[in-house]
């Protein structure tokens, strides 16, 4: 008889550990339907009987609170026969909600993404010399979720590295309309007007004792207006005129594809730490189930003791689990603070803004290119490349605009001037001046042909930059095609890993609760599920900074070389 007590005895520790509080709250409540077992290893509760049961749970204030639910409007749900579907993630089968044995359940809330009102109240300062004087001005007051797309449309709109760019093929644009302007005839006016009533004469006639009306003071004022207009032009400048307009014209070339690399490199970032957060995001979301795997053992290895079948020893063991967790939970949560900064920077979002991904983590696509066409095109499309190019014609120019100082020059000229003096009776006379203008520097001492080999060498030194960029493009696209032959691997792996991991956890701890096994295989078995789930969420978070990568390294994407999966959300049995 007592070993019937036992084995109840038993049962029944094992059946509140394995429900816990639901157990609990479907017991008090006969009327409720009982939990039943599935083929898939999962208990399957009512809707009500669910949401009843986590009425007191921080999980469901934490889930209400998220989305927009009062207390009393939670336990106004919980007496119907309806669950809002933000609420808890139901099975795509039936009402019914699955709730796993092995892990946690995560619930998913729905994630309003911001429309484009509201992406400009993420904008900064339009005012770039503001500088904030008050804490308050610095305080961030937005939180604000944004898909990826979002993202590089905020980084297009507000990168302070692409805005330098575009400025910068401002400045090309009006250098190459002065160079231009040298085409075109210079045309220039003077005029002088003078009044003048002399000293010296006026004191002569005093000396003389003549005396003066009014009348005929002013009429000893000398008054001259006087101008001329000038036209130049230069017919031969030596070639420095059109080697000036071709080197400006290839330098707003250069500036052209200089906001091209910006805005490449400028969505390269955006979708970098946008990743990045995803990755900080799941690592907290990992820990706080590392977390909540923890308290579960401790509060079996505690209910085991309290019925005299554990010991002492299991239950400080799953104590020091449980700090540990923690602690890793705490570092994440600080390193999920860093990467939402890193991306608000690069964002260059307003002072009191943050952000949050809204995207869930999944693959972005399939590359389908080969290794040797990746690299063909990003050869055929890196405008790094090009720019190389484009400099080598503007050092041969400067070589020539060099060597014009030591060639002729020849210009043009006339002027056609006039003039009037008040008074002579002389009208008002003109004239005028043409002529031609040549000049030659015999010697300058070497100058010109030092700065035009000083041009020479700065070929030389772009030849050589173009073969290490060529040599650097190469190896960016083969270092991001083999990273993401890797991770698409290890996605396929992680993903094993971590049912295993899984099933290993249920199962040790069955065989602990059975007193047949111990506390350190059920926590083996919690670090293990942990380290596979951050191993296959860093594997997709990974093949998509791979991916990223093979984009920028190849300048672009080809459109039909790409397959891009549609919804496909890669994440560990509720893990997002």
């Amino acid at each position: 008889m007592s070993k019937i007590n036992s084995i109840f005895q038993i049962a029944s520790i094992t059946t509140v550990i394995l429900s816990g509080s639901l157990t609990s709250a479907i017991a008090s409540n006969p009327s409720e339907q009982p939990p039943q077992q599935t083929g898939t290893n999962e208990l399957v509760f009512q809707p009500n009987t669910l949401l009843r049961a986590s009425l007191n749970s921080d999980n469901f204030a934490k889930q209400v609170k998220r989305n927009g639910y009062s207390e009393a409007s939670a336990y106004e749900i919980a007496s119907t026969n309806e669950l809002p579907v933000n609420l808890l993630k139901q099975s795509p089968s039936s009402s019914k909600i699955l709730i796993s044995q092995n892990t946690p359940e995560t619930t998913e809330s729905e994630t309003t993404t911001p429309e484009a009102s509201e992406l400009d109240l993420l904008n900064p300062d339009p005012d770039q010399l503001e500088i904030p004087t008050t804490p308050e001005e610095v305080n961030i007051d937005i939180n604000q979720p944004i898909t990826l797309e979002e993202a590089v449309e905020l980084a297009l709109t507000n990168n302070t590295d692409l805005r330098e760019a575009q400025l910068n093929l401002d400045r090309s644009r009006r250098e190459l309309q002065e160079a231009r302007a040298a085409l075109y005839p210079s045309l220039a006016v003077q005029s002088n007007f003078s009044n003048s009533d002399n000293a010296s004469n006026n004191r002569s006639a005093e000396q003389a004792g003549e005396t003066q009306t009014l009348d005929s003071q002013l009429g000893e004022d000398t008054t001259t207006f006087d101008g001329d207009l000038t036209l130049n032009y230069n017919i031969y400048t030596g070639g420095r005129r059109g080697a000036d307009i071709r080197r400006a014209k290839r330098q707003f070339e250069f500036s052209e594809l200089g906001v091209e690399t910006a805005t490449e490199q400028t969505t390269f970032e955006a979708k970098r730490d946008y990743y990045s957060l995803q990755n900080a995001d799941s690592q907290v979301e990992i820990e706080q189930g590392a977390v909540e795997d923890a308290s579960q053992t401790l509060n079996d290895a505690q209910l085991l003791e309290e019925a005299g079948l554990g010991t002492r020893f299991d239950v400080l063991s799953a104590e020091v689990e449980l700090a540990d967790a923690q602690q890793r939970l705490t570092s994440a949560r600080a390193a999920q603070d860093v990467a939402r900064r890193v991306l608000r920077e690069t964002l260059n979002l307003g002072e009191q803004v943050d952000v949050q991904t809204a995207d869930d983590i999944a693959k972005v696509g399939i590359w389908e290119l080969a290794l040797e066409d990746s690299i063909v095109n990003a050869y055929d499309n890196r405008v790094e490349l090009e720019q190389f190019l484009l400099q080598r014609e503007i050092n041969q120019e400067q070589r020539k605009i060099a060597l014009a100082d030591i060639r002729p020059q020849l210009g043009i000229f006339g002027t056609l001037d006039f003039l009037e003096v008040s008074d002579d009776d002389i009208d008002i006379q003109s004239g005028y001046t043409v002529g031609a203008q040549l000049q030659w520097t015999l010697f300058d001492g070497g100058a010109a042909k030092a700065r035009a080999r000083q041009s020479d060498v700065d070929v030389s030194l772009t030849d050589n930059g173009f073969a290490n960029q060529r040599n650097q493009v190469r190896l960016e696209v083969e270092q991001a095609f083999f990273n993401l032959q890797a991770n698409e691997d290890n996605i396929n792996t992680t993903e094993k890993a971590v049912e295993l991991a899984e099933e290993s956890l249920r199962l040790a701890r069955l065989r602990f609760q059975a007193g047949v096994g111990t506390q350190t295989d059920v926590i083996q078995a919690q670090s293990s599920l942990t380290t596979s789930r951050g191993n296959f969420l860093a594997a997709i978070i990974q093949y998509n900074q791979s991916f990223n990568e093979l984009q920028r390294a190849i300048s672009g994407v080809i459109d039909d070389q790409i397959n891009t999966p549609n919804g496909q959300t890669n994440t560990p049995n509720g893990q997002n």
